[in-house]
C-alpha cells in the first residue's frame, strides 16, 4: 500500500550554521517536526482509547523541544542512537515514514518489528537506530559499542544515549559512563529529566539539591544542564555545539536536559500522585506553543496555520493508510525461523592451525584445551580484521586461565584489551560492536559472573534478530564447571539458566580439537554464541589437534561408543567419566552403550541420538549441572516424548545435587557426579 507523500517542509537535516544564517527557516523546520510529533502522539493516544491500539502507549508530549532538534542535528548517515519511550519525534526524524511508525503501534502486518514488539519498542538497526528494551540503562552500552565500531571503521560517528532521571540510578548507566570515558568514546549521554520516574518524584530518588549532570566529573567527562523547555532555538544551538565538540574531541559528554512529561507515564497513568496545580505548571512550560509564538512573530500566524493544516492532513492520511493495513498472520513457522539469523557461509580460513599460507602442514600438534583455544584466537585475530578480544585481565596477564596469553603482545591493545569490572556494560558494548559489523569475543573471568550481564545476553543480544532482523555475531567465552574446589561463585554450570531464554546458541567442547573447532564455528556464526569451557579440561593432558575442514561438525553430537543396550548422552567434563563408565559396563556386565558427546547445546541436533534411542529403547543422561531444572531434563523430555511407548525402562538422569556448589574437596565430590556414583546408579537402574 502506497504511503501518503510527506509535506516538503519535513526534511530530516538541520545544519548548525542554519541556526545563525537562516534562523526562521531553521526554526520552522524544527517546529514542523515538533508539531507532527505532538499531534501524532495525541492521535495515537486517541486511537488507543478507541481500542484500535493494543497494550498501552507512552508519549513524548513535552519532550519534543529536546528530541527533535537533536535528531535533526545528528548525522543520520554515521551516528548511532537509541531513543527512549519519550522519543517519538526522534524516530520520525531519524528514518522511516510516519506510516511505518504508526504500523508499529497498530502491530499490523507492515510493522517494522513484524508485530513482535509493542508501541515504541522499535528502531532501525540498519540505520544505527537501536531498538530499546524496557531495561533502559541496558541500551547505553549498545550505543557505546556501535559508536566505537563506527569509529574503528573510520567513520566520524557520535553516539546518542538517552535515559531518564529514574534510569540514572541504575548500575548499567554508571558502568557505561565509566567505560565510555575510559575508552574515550564519542557518546553524548542525555538525561531526560522530567522529574518523575513513573510516579516517583526526584525528591524520592535523590538527595535534595542533587544535580545529575555534576556526576560527569566523577567519570572525567564534561557535563552541563540544559533547560529544553524555554527556547527551542537556544536549545538547538546548545545541542549543535555539544555534538560538534563530542565529534571533534572523541570524548563523551553528559547533558542533564530538563524537560517535560505532559501526560502520565503511559496511557493508563491517572497522574493522581501530582500535587494540586502541578500539571498546570507543566503546561505553562510547554516548549511547543513558545516556539509557535516566536515563529508567529517572525512569519505570521497564517503561515503557521497553513503548516499545521498540512501536517494534520498528512497525519490523518497516514492513520487511514495504517488502519487499512492487514493484521499479521499467525505464522508459527515464520516466528521460529526468525529466532536466529540465517546461517553464515564458512569463512575463508587458511587450511592450517596457524595462518602461514606458505606452511599448510596438516600434521597434528599435541595441545591441551587452553592451548587449542589460544591458537584459535590467534588464527581469528590474524585472518579476520573485524575480530576483537575483550574481557577482564585478558591483556598482559593473559586471562584468569591464561587462554589469551600473549595475544596483547602480538596483536596490540586496539584488538585485545582489558575491560573494567563491569560485566553488563562491557557485554552491552560487545553487543553494540557486533550490531555494527565487528565480531567480538568476550571472555568472562568465570561463567558465574555472567549473571551480572544476564540482561545484555538474554534480552538484548538474544532477541535482536527476532524483534528487529539485526544479526549479533558475538562469542561469549565462559570458563565453567566445578571439581577444582573454587566454591559456589566460581564453579557453577549455568547452561540451563541461560538457555531457558530463546535466541542463544551454545557449544560445550570436551576435547582440545573440539575446543579449537568450536571457537572457529562460534566466531563465524551470525548469532550470539555461548562457548562453555570447563575449567578442569583446560590442562587435563594433551591430544593431537590439526586443521579440520569439517570444523562445523562441532554443531552436531559425536558418537564415542557403539552399543545396543542403552543410549548414553553427556557433554563437557562428564564425557571422560561417561567413557570410563561405558567401558566398565561393557567389560563387567557385557552391556554396551551408544555413547554421545552432545557438543552443541543450542540449537539441539538430536537426529542421531533420536535414532539410537529408537533402537535401544533405554536412555541415560549425564550432566554436571544441578538435577532440578538442569539441562538433562530438557534432553529427557525431547528424546522420550516420541518414544515413550517403546521405552523399555524409565530414563535415568545423573546430575549434581540441588545445592550451591560446596567448597571443601570432600563436599564437592559428594555434590557432583563421579565415576563411582555413575556406575552405582546405572547398575541399580539395570537392576
Amino acid at each position: 500500500m502506497a504511503f501518503p507523500p510527506p509535506p516538503a517542509l519535513l526534511t530530516r537535516t538541520l545544519h548548525a550554521a542554519e541556526l545563525a544564517t537562516h534562523p526562521s527557516d531553521a526554526l520552522l523546520r524544527v517546529y514542523a517536526w515538533m508539531q507532527l510529533a505532538r499531534t501524532g502522539d495525541n492521535r495515537i493516544l486517541d486511537l488507543f482509547r478507541q481500542g484500535l491500539i493494543r497494550g498501552t502507549v507512552t508519549g513524548g508530549q513535552g519532550n519534543e523541544g529536546l528530541i527533535v532538534p537533536l535528531a535533526l542535528l545528528a548525522d543520520k548517515a554515521n551516528d548511532v542512537i537509541s531513543f527512549t519511550h519519550r522519543g517519538f519525534g526522534g524516530h520520525l526524524v531519524w528514518s522511516g515514514h510516519l506510516c511505518d511508525h504508526l504500523n508499529q503501534y497498530f502491530a499490523n502486518a507492515a510493522s517494522p518489528t513484524k508485530a513482535r514488539e509493542g508501541n515504541i519498542h522499535h528502531g532501525d538497526p540498519a540505520a544505527r537506530s537501536l531498538p530499546m528494551i524496557s531495561h533502559l540503562g541496558a541500551m547505553l552500552s549498545n550505543v557505546a559499542g556501535a559508536t566505537d565500531s563506527q569509529r574503528r571503521l573510520g567513520r566520524p560517528a557520535v553516539g546518542f544515549a538517552f535515559f531518564g532521571d529514574g534510569g540514572s540510578s541504575t548500575g548499567d548507566i554508571h558502568e557505561t559512563l565509566n567505560l565510555a570515558s575510559l575508552l574515550s568514546l564519542p557518546v553524548l549521554f542525555v538525561i531526560e529529566n522530567n522529574r518523575y520516574a513513573y510516579s516517583t518524584p526526584v525528591a524520592e530518588q535523590f538527595v535534595a539539591g542533587t544535580e545529575l549532570w555534576r556526576r560527569a566529573a566523577g567519570y572525567g567527562m564534561e557535563g552541563f544542564a540544559l533547560d529544553a523547555t524555554a527556547d527551542v532555538a537556544a536549545t538547538a544551538r546548545t545541542l549543535a555545539a555539544a555534538i560538534e565538540k563530542v565529534r571533534t574531541t572523541s570524548r563523551p559528554m553528559l547533558i542533564e536536559a530538563h524537560t517535560l512529561r505532559l501526560r502520565g507515564h503511559a496511557a493508563y497513568d491517572t497522574g493522581d500522585y501530582l500535587q494540586p496545580g502541578e500539571s498546570d505548571g507543566f503546561f505553562a512550560r510547554d516548549p511547543l506553543p513558545k516556539c509557535r509564538a516566536q515563529l508567529a512573530a517572525a512569519l505570521g500566524t497564517a503561515r503557521l496555520d497553513a503548516v499545521d493544516a498540512e501536517l494534520s492532513a498528512f497525519l490523518e492520511a497516514c492513520v487511514k493508510t495504517s488502519l487499512a493495513t492487514p493484521r499479521p498472520a499467525g505464522d508459527i513457522a515464520a516466528l521460529e525461523r526468525d529466532l536466529f539469523a540465517p546461517p553464515a557461509a564458512p569463512l575463508p580460513w587458511v587450511p592450517s592451525l596457524g595462518s602461514d599460507r606458505s606452511s599448510l602442514s596438516t600434521a597434528p600438534t599435541p595441545l591441551n584445551s587452553a592451548q587449542a583455544l589460544n591458537l584459535a584466537h590467534r588464527k581469528i585475530l590474524t585472518e579476520r580484521p573485524e575480530s576483537l578480544v575483550l574481557g577482564q585481565d585478558i591483556g598482559t596477564y593473559g586471562g584468569a586461565f591464561k587462554v589469551t596469553d600473549g595475544l596483547l603482545a602480538d596483536f596490540g591493545r586496539p584488538r585485545v584489551f582489558n575491560t573494567p569490572l563491569a560485566e553488563s556494560a562491557c557485554t552491552g558494548y560487545a553487543v553494540g560492536l557486533a550490531l555494527n559489523g565487528h565480531r567480538p569475543i568476550e571472555e568472562f573471568q568465570f561463567s558465574d559472573f555472567v549473571t551480572e550481564a544476564a540482561t545484555q545476553i538474554t534480552l538484548n543480544a538474544a532477541t535482536y534478530h527476532f524483534r528487529s532482523g539485526a544479526a549479533v555475531p558475538v562469542v561469549f567465552r565462559l570458563p565453567t564447571g566445578g571439581g577444582l574446589t573454587f566454591g559456589s561463585f566460581h564453579s557453577q554450570e549455568l547452561d540451563s539458566f541461560l538457555l531457558a531464554m530463546p535466541g542463544l546458541k551454545a557449544l560445550y567442547p570436551s576435547t582440545p580439537q573440539d575446543a579449537f573447532n568450536a571457537l572457529l564455528a562460534a566466531y563465524e556464526d551470525n548469532n550470539p554464541v555461548l562457548l562453555f569451557e570447563h575449567k578442569a579440561l583446560y590442562r587435563r593432558g594433551k591430544a593431537p589437534v590439526s586443521w579440520d575442514p569439517d570444523y562445523r561438525a562441532v554443531w552436531t553430537p559425536r558418537q564415542l561408543r557403539t552399543g545396543d543396550f542403552a543410549t548414553f548422552v553427556t557433554y563437557g567434563d562428564m564425557v571422560a567419566l561417561a567413557e570410563e563408565a561405558a567401558d566398565y559396563f561393557a567389560a563387567e556386565y557385557e552391556k554396551s552403550f551408544d555413547l554421545f558427546d552432545l557438543r552443541a547445546l543450542s540449537p539441539l541436533n538430536l537426529a542421531a541420538i533420536d535414532a539410537s534411542l529408537a533402537r535401544t529403547g533405554r536412555l541415560v543422561v549425564l550432566h554436571e549441572g544441578r538435577r532440578t531444572h538442569g539441562f538433562g531434563a530438557e534432553l529427557v523430555a525431547r528424546l522420550t516424548e516420541t518414544h515413550f511407548s517403546a521405552l523399555q525402562a524409565a530414563p535415568l538422569r545423573l546430575a549434581s545435587l540441588d545445592l550451591p556448589v560446596p567448597f571443601a574437596p570432600e563436599l564437592e565430590q559428594a555434590f557432583r557426579p563421579t565415576k563411582e556414583k555413575i556406575i552405582d546408579r546405572i547398575a541399580a537402574w539395570i537392576g
